[in-house]
């Protein structure tokens, strides 16, 4: 912090379990990733490398070492975990995770068809060597999934050994836990954090309006991820009230007799 203003609201510290950012590396090259660090890494704490970009961005090793460098968890899209997995190639996935110098991994079946136990099998599997993140809903629109799925499934694979469970939006923030335009699923959301412990959920949030809403719901140290590289600093100040969206969260209700209401 460069000042120090009353009512802001108490970040959690990293390493930490709730107030999670996870910023999604959509192909950034090693000078981004310098400035990103420089500019970023201290409010954040996952580094997703979506979907399979991977699989051609240049320097890997040495981004994902500059990364790690700085305390920030790398791991990659599920997306390429499925594309290994449906070509019947889960052990060469480990391998190429592991030749990465990974120790965290993403396990979805948002694009193919995976029976939930093997789903979790897979978790189970691959959290003897590495933090699992398992990624819940589908990335194809008009699929819906019963909120009482969406419960049964985030609980069996947190059994199954993962860290959080993701709540799946894509890039594009208009599936899943979202309504075609982009607005929450309510319902939803409300039913799932009834029995599941929001820190143990990371809720993919692309979209300003969807950060504040979950920041507006939940509190600053709500987990969110798919956060553009330029967008963890502007989130960081939805977090703390310091944007218009959120500006009225965290401060005493005598100071909202000062808001501009609307003629």
């Amino acid at each position: 912090m460069n000042v120090n203003l009353p009512f802001l609201p108490e970040r959690s510290q990293r390493p930490r379990q709730s107030g999670v950012t996870m910023m999604m590396d959509k192909g950034l090259s090693l000078r981004q990733a310098e400035d990103f660090i420089e500019s970023s890494g201290h409010l954040s704490d996952l580094i997703k490398l979506g979907f399979g970009t991977s699989v051609v961005s240049n320097n890997l090793k040495e981004k994902i070492k500059l990364y790690q460098n700085a305390g920030l968890k790398v791991y990659l899209g599920g997306t390429l975990f499925e594309a290994f997995l449906i070509r019947g190639k889960f052990d060469e996935y480990i391998r190429f995770a592991k030749s990465l110098g990974l120790d965290t991994a993403e396990v979805s079946d948002g694009s193919i068809v995976l029976p939930h136990e093997e789903k979790c099998k897979y978790i189970s599997k691959l959290a003897k060597e590495f933090t699992v993140l398992s990624e819940v809903g589908s990335k194809e629109a008009g699929i819906l999934i019963a909120p009482a799925r969406w419960i049964s499934m985030m609980k069996s694979e947190l059994d199954a050994g993962s860290w959080k469970v993701i709540a799946e939006a894509r890039e594009s923030g208009n599936v899943g836990i979202y309504r075609p335009n982009g607005s929450a699923h309510v319902v939803l959301v409300n039913r799932i954090v009834s029995k599941i412990p929001p820190d143990k959920i990371l809720w993919e949030a692309p979209i300003k309006s969807q950060q504040a809403w979950f920041i507006k719901h939940f509190g600053s140290n709500v987990n969110l991820g798919n956060i553009a590289h330029d967008d963890v600093i502007p989130l960081e100040t939805l977090r703390l009230g310091l944007r218009g969206d959120t500006f009225f969260q965290f401060l005493p209700e005598e100071y909202h007799k000062l808001k501009q209401v609307a003629p």
